[in-house]
Order: C-alpha cells, then structure tokens, then sequence
C-alpha cells in the first residue's frame, strides 16, 4: 500500500513501525457544539483507512481524542450557565450519535484532555527542564519555538515565514510573538487545575502529544486530521519531538475541505451544516456514500443536486442486487454458468477495486470500479447466453 505523507509531499509506501501492528491517531473534535458536514468528512475518511488497514490484515489501535476544555467550551458553559463538563458531555455524546448512524467504527480509545493533566504537566515540565519552554510570572507557560529548528516542517514554513503575521496580544508575556501556549493560568469563572505554576488548564496543542505518546509507542504510524489541522499540528510535532527526542508520527495524512454550494462553509455565510441538517433529508448511509465519492485528499462541494446524484448512484447498485438476487431465484443459476472470459473480467475488476484503495485510500477510483461490475451484472442479466454457458466457470 502507497499513502500520501504531507510532511514529504509524495506518496511513500506502507510500513509499519512495528511489524504486524499499526498505531492510528486521528484529531478529534472540540466538544462544544454539534457535529458538522466537515467533521462527517474527516470520520468517514479514516474510519475507511482503519477498515482497510484491518482488511489487510494488520492489528490496528485506533485513537481519536476529545478535547473536552476550551475557550469554546468556557465560553458557551458560561453562555448557557452550565459546566464545561456538561457541555462536552453533550456534544461528545451527540457525535458519537452522529457518526454510529454513519457507520464509523468507533476509536479503541477516545481519551479526553481533562483525564490526561498530569501527562500534560509531565511533559511541560520536562519542556522546561530542557530550555524549550519557559513560565511567565502570571503562570502561563509557553514554548520556545526558536529553540526547534524543524519548526515549520509540515506545513513548509519557516519560522521566519510565520512570524511576518504573528503579534503580540496586550498582556501577554511571550519572548517571541510565534511562541505559543502550554499552559495557560486560570481566568475567573474558568475551570482549572493544580500545576507547579499555580491555578491553571492545559493550552490546545498539548493534549495529543501526551495522548498519543501514553497509548501508541512513538513514532505513531499515521496521524491523521483535515487540512486546517496542518499548522496546529506543526505545534504537536515542535513539543513532541523537543521533550521526547523522537518523531511523533512517520506518515501524516489530510482529508481535504468541504464547501457549500462552491462556498466556503462558515456561519457567518448562513451555510453552515450540521450532520444533523443534512440527514433531515436524506439517509445517512447516502451522506457517506456522497463523502465517499471523491478521494479524501480533494475538496468536495456539498449541494443538494450533488447529494441528489450520490443518492440516484446508491439506488443504482441497490436496484442491480436486487435484480440479481431475483434472476438466481428464478433460474436457479448453477456454478459453472458463466463464461471464462466474463469472470476474469469481473476478476479483474475485483482486483482493480482493491488497487484503488491500496493506493492512498483512492475510494472515487474504487467506486468506479464497483459501477463496472454494476456495468457487467447489467449485461449478464440482459443477455441468457452469458448465464447458461457450456463449459464456464463459477461466477
């Protein structure tokens, strides 16, 4: 198997860190509302990853995080006068509802941030021990991006690159403006926890690398997220490899966006899409097969003709089965039936469905493989000759 790794931009071949055994870590979400179109995309795109994987037989740990405190999360629990805990119980519950209609196998582990603080104050520590991360005296504790000389490598930016847009906010205590957050002290109203630098909660970027690290060996195999996640996880990567003197993953993979209507999808445009929207009208299973429909690395425009064509394409193969399934009652199809030449091209297509997908995960070639083999039952059904051969082979 071939995956596209962004971090070398080509695609490189399949081989496990450990033989037989692939660690998978894919970003979670931030469990402060409902789940959207974008999340579906990314959800469906590595769960047919982790079902590939499997299929091929490797022994696969799946771990998807929940980041279950957060400015978003503080804000709407102090909104709607709650906890942050009952919020991200709220949304970490409707997004496993979302993605069990859509038929993704859930994670083998889904560990949350706020069950992982002393890993994370851990690896802070030893940060600091090291002279890459410093405290501030108002408790906040931030990373020197200066001292990681990799810093940038995923996304292909320098340091210098990023620092032409990076600022300095009022108050803030940083050395350098891309320094960023490991720690943050705690605001009132905000929930917090213990640290050797007082009251305070942990910064976005920390929690998957002392997740990852406490349940795959590093390096991980494949870490995988949407292509948003690209310059967050140049953080994950700089704190990582800084503490722990080791890659955090060997192959990083990116689904690509979602537009609407050929938009951007954003609130602010009114076309923003919540899986809970779209499956108002039409069946979940379809929504997959519409996510499906085109290679993960590609951005896919989400309309209403578009989801009406994925569905007309899903009758399709559904209306082939069932026709197929009546011509065996009726004729009593026996083995031996076909002709030599007809199943070796449905052969032939099997294997090129299984190619497609063995390199990078290539699901729109595959499909077009499938409606190949829609194309031939077609045949088969409409012509007597091919289903009562003298001397075929088993279909």
């Amino acid at each position: 198997m071939q995956f596209y790794n962004t971090m070398s931009r080509k695609k490189e071949t399949f081989t496990p860190v450990r033989k037989g055994l692939v660690g998978v870590y894919a970003c979670g979400i931030t469990a402060y509302a409902l789940s959207h179109i974008g999340h579906a995309r990314s959800a469906v795109a590595f769960d047919i990853l982790v079902r590939l994987l499997r299929y091929k037989g490797y022994e696969v740990t799946f771990v998807r995080n929940f980041t279950d405190v957060d400015d978003k999360i503080i804000k709407r629990a102090n909104d709607e006068g709650v906890s942050s805990t009952e919020i991200a119980e709220t949304y970490i519950k409707a997004y496993h509802e979302d993605m069990d209609r859509l038929g993704v196998i859930r994670a083998d582990i889904e560990p949350r941030a706020t069950e992982h603080i002393q890993e994370m104050l851990n690896l802070t520590e030893r940060l600091i021990a090291d002279g890459k991360a410093y405290a501030t005296p108002s408790g906040d504790v931030y990373f020197r991006v200066r001292s990681f000389p990799g810093y940038g490598k995923l996304s292909g930016r320098t340091p210098d690159d990023l620092r032409s847009g990076a600022r300095v906010v009022p108050g803030d205590e940083k050395e350098d403006p891309l320094d960023f957050a490991l720690w943050k002290s705690a605001k009132p109203g905000e929930p917090y926890w213990e640290s050797p630098w007082g009251k305070g909660r942990p910064g976005w970027h920390i929690e998957c690398s002392a997740m990852s690290e406490k349940y795959i060996p590093l390096p991980l195999d494949i870490h995988g997220g949407g292509l948003d996640l690209i310059f967050p996880t140049t953080k994950r990567i700089a704190q990582t490899e800084a503490a722990l003197g080791k890659p955090l993953a060997n192959i990083w993979m990116h689904n690509g966006f979602v537009q609407v209507d050929s938009e951007k999808m954003s609130k602010s445009l009114g076309n923003f899409k919540t899986i809970r929207d779209i499956l108002e009208s039409y069946l979940a299973e379809t929504l997959r097969y519409f996510l499906a429909g085109k290679h993960y690395r590609s951005p896919i425009d989400f309309s209403l003709d578009n989801m009406d064509e994925s569905e007309r394409s899903q009758k399709r193969v559904y209306e082939c089965l069932r026709e197929v399934d009546k011509a065996l009652a009726r004729e009593n199809w026996k083995p031996g039936a076909a002709p030599a030449e007809l199943v070796e091209e449905l052969k032939q297509q099997d294997q090129s469905f299984m190619d497609a997908l063995e390199d990078d995960v290539n699901t729109a070639a595959a499909m077009g493989h499938l409606f190949n083999m829609v194309r031939i039952a077609g045949r088969v059904l409409e012509d007597k000759k091919l289903r009562n051969s003298e001397g075929g082979r088993d279909i």
